[in-house]
C-alpha cells in the first residue's frame, strides 16, 4: 500500500457505540420523567404498557454502565504501545474520575449515584489495566472478564452480615453494596457492587472489539453476540447453577448473580442490532449525525436533566410542579406523563442541536476551567 493510499484511508468510526450511548440515555431520560411523575394508582404490573416500559427500564442502567466501560477501552487501546503512564487515556481516564466524582457532588451531594460508580468503574480500569501492562501473557480482556465475574458473584453474598445502625454501615456501606440493611436506599441506587461489573464486562466487550475489529463488519460478529446475549437472557440461573453444582463451593456462588447476567444478555442483544444496522446502513450516517452527538454527551445530558427534573444546584425543578407525591402542584394522567417524557427527551435533543453554539457563548467560563483540568493532568 502506497503513501498516499494510506492517506486516503478514513477511519473507521463504530458508530453502534454512539448509537448505544444514546439509547441509553434517552431510555434513562424518559424512565427518569416517568418514574417520578406516574402516580402509584397507574402502575399496573398486569397492564401490558406499563409492564413493557418497566421491563425496558430495569436494563436501561446496565446499557450505559455496560458502554461506558465498552467505548472507554476501546479508546484506551489506540494507545496499546505506549507505556501505561505515557498512554494520554490513562491521564485522561483520571481526569474524567474527577470530573464525574465532582459533578456527582454538585448534582447530588447527599447521595451516591451513577456518576460516582461509573467514576470507580473507570478507575477499576485504569488499575487493571496498569497490571495487564505488567502481565502481559494474559489477553486483555481475560482480566475484565474475571472481574466482572467476581462483583457479580459477590453481589449476593452476605459481606458485612447483620446491618446495625452505625455512622459507618448506614453512611458508606450502601456505596459498595445495596445488600446491607432492611432494603435499597433510594440514594444509592448506584452502589460499586454491582454497578462496575457491568463496566467491567463493557471494558471486556471493548477489549475484544479492539482485537477483533477485523470481523465486527461481517455478518457472523452481531450474529454470535445476539446467540451468546439470548442464551444468558433465558438461562442464566441455569448455566449458573450447573458451573455452582461442578465447582462445589458453598461460600462462593456464581448462581447469586442470575439476574446481572440476564441483563447483560440483554445488553448483548441490543448491542448485537445496534452493530448490524451500523454494519448495514453506517455509511449513509454522518459523523455529525443528532443521534450520534446525543450519544457523545451523555455527561451533559446527565448533569443538566438532574438540574431540570430534580432542581438540583437550583433548588427547583420540574418535580415540584408535577410528581407522584401527595404534595404535588399537580397529578398527570398516564397519557400526559407520555406526553410529557416525550417532550423531555425532545428537549435535551434540542440542547444538543445548539451545543456548540451554547459552549461558545460560554467559552470565557468554560476555557479557563478545561485549560486548568488539562494542565492539571497533563493532557494537550
Amino acid at each position: 500500500m502506497t503513501t498516499k493510499e494510506i492517506i486516503k484511508t478514513p477511519k473507521v468510526r463504530l458508530k453502534f457505540i454512539d448509537m448505544a450511548r444514546s439509547v441509553a440515555i434517552l431510555l434513562m431520560l424518559e424512565g427518569h420523567f416517568v418514574d417520578d411523575s406516574l402516580l402509584e394508582v397507574y402502575r399496573d404490573p398486569d397492564n401490558m404498557v406499563f409492564f413493557s416500559w418497566k421491563f425496558v427500564r430495569s436494563f436501561t442502567a446496565p446499557v450505559f454502565l455496560t458502554v461506558t466501560g465498552m467505548i472507554f477501552v476501546y479508546l484506551l487501546l489506540k494507545n496499546r504501545d505506549k507505556s501505561w503512564i505515557d498512554n494520554i487515556r490513562i491521564r485522561k481516564g483520571f481526569k474524567r474520575v474527577i470530573e464525574l466524582l465532582f459533578w456527582g457532588l454538585v448534582v447530588q451531594w447527599y447521595a451516591f449515584h451513577v456518576l460516582e460508580a461509573i467514576a470507580f468503574g473507570i478507575l477499576t480500569i485504569l488499575i487493571i489495566y496498569g497490571l495487564y501492562k505488567l502481565i502481559r501473557f494474559v489477553p486483555l480482556w481475560v482480566f475484565f472478564f474475571g472481574a466482572g465475574v467476581t462483583v457479580f458473584a459477590l453481589y449476593k453474598m452476605v459481606l458485612y452480615g447483620d446491618s446495625s445502625d452505625t455512622f459507618i454501615e448506614q453512611g458508606y456501606m450502601h456505596m459498595i453494596t445495596d445488600n446491607v440493611g432492611d432494603g435499597r436506599d433510594p440514594r444509592y441506587w448506584f452502589p460499586i457492587i454491582p454497578s462496575i461489573g457491568y463496566t467491567m464486562f463493557g471494558a471486556m466487550i471493548g477489549a475484544l472489539l479492539h482485537d477483533l475489529k477485523n470481523h465486527v463488519r461481517n455478518w457472523y460478529f452481531p450474529t454470535i453476540v445476539f446467540a451468546i446475549g439470548f442464551i444468558f437472557f433465558w438461562w442464566a440461573k441455569e448455566i449458573l447453577l450447573g458451573l455452582d453444582s461442578i465447582l462445589g463451593m458453598e461460600s462462593f456462588q456464581f448462581v447469586g448473580g442470575d439476574s446481572m447476567y440476564s441483563k447483560m444478555g440483554m445488553v448483548f442483544m441490543e448491542l448485537s442490532v445496534l452493530i448490524f444496522i451500523d454494519n448495514k446502513w453506517g455509511h449513509r450516517i454522518k459523523e455529525n449525525n443528532l443521534f450520534l452527538k446525543v450519544g457523545q454527551n451523555t455527561l451533559t445530558i446527565y448533569v443538566l436533566h438532574m438540574v431540570v427534573l430534580y432542581g438540583s444546584i437550583t433548588g427547583l425543578g420540574l418535580n415540584d410542579l408535577f410528581n407522584k407525591g401527595e404534595h404535588s402542584l399537580m397529578h398527570l394522567n398516564p397519557w400526559q406523563v407520555a406526553i410529557g417524557a416525550i417532550l423531555f427527551m425532545a428537549f435535551f435533543v434540542l440542547l444538543i442541536k445548539y451545543l456548540d453554539w451554547i459552549k461558545k457563548q460560554l467559552e470565557f467560563i468554560l476555557g479557563p476551567i478545561r485549560k486548568f483540568f488539562n494542565k492539571l493532568f497533563f493532557v494537550s
